[in-house]
């Protein structure tokens, strides 16, 4: 049976380890929530201990409103992750060649009536990764991303957090590295009044 691609939002967690170091590929997913709401900060484990170039935190975005893709609706908020079993959903059909993690093959990128199936990519050789992400907690309040967008270019100007935030800078990623200074900043935000 096909299932859903999954985009997970709020404060999550990595839970399942995969084999170390694999890589994982991007496609540009069609219209997704760029609100921070439907996004989620990720830390994993696997980054603090491979070396100084991969990032700790992660914004994922979701797709907290229903949507089809190949005639499979690819909805999956917050909400969703938090009703799973063990507040645990794989992420899958993720597509990112920047991101370097602990990871296991995508079975959906094999699965003919799925929206993520790849007929180029092998059983014995996959092309796509995954992960299993767990809710943490949701953050206090909404932060839109034109909020985000404020302080960014603020911070381009006085060099601030969120200067070089990959967000603006590296747009149409569904899965974008955060330093730990973007991060402390982003989650500082929920305790103040909107901009």
């Amino acid at each position: 049976m096909p299932r859903a691609r999954k985009r997970p939002a709020g404060v999550v967690r990595p839970d399942k380890k995969g084999p170390e170091g694999k890589r994982t590929k991007t496609e540009n997913p069609g219209d997704t929530s760029a609100k921070v709401e439907n996004s989620s900060f990720q830390e994993t484990s696997a980054s603090k201990d491979c070396g100084k170039n991969l990032s700790s935190y992660w914004l994922m975005k979701s797709e907290p409103e229903s949507r089809l893709e190949k005639g499979v609706d690819v909805k999956f908020s917050i909400e969703d992750l938090k009703a799973q079993p063990k507040q645990t959903a794989c992420w899958d059909g993720v597509r990112n060649y920047q991101i370097v993690k602990e990871a296991y093959p995508d079975h959906t990128q094999f699965e003919k009536n799925n929206p993520h199936y790849d007929p180029s990519s092998k059983e014995d050789n996959p092309k796509w990764s995954m992960v299993d992400v767990q809710f943490v907690r949701m953050m206090k309040r909404f932060i839109p991303l034109a909020e985000l967008k404020t302080h960014h270019q603020a911070h381009r100007a006085t060099g601030g957090p969120l200067q070089n935030m990959a967000l603006f800078t590296r747009q149409r990623l569904s899965v974008q590295p955060l330093s730990r200074e973007e991060f402390d900043f982003i989650l500082s935000l929920e305790e103040k009044e909107p901009s």
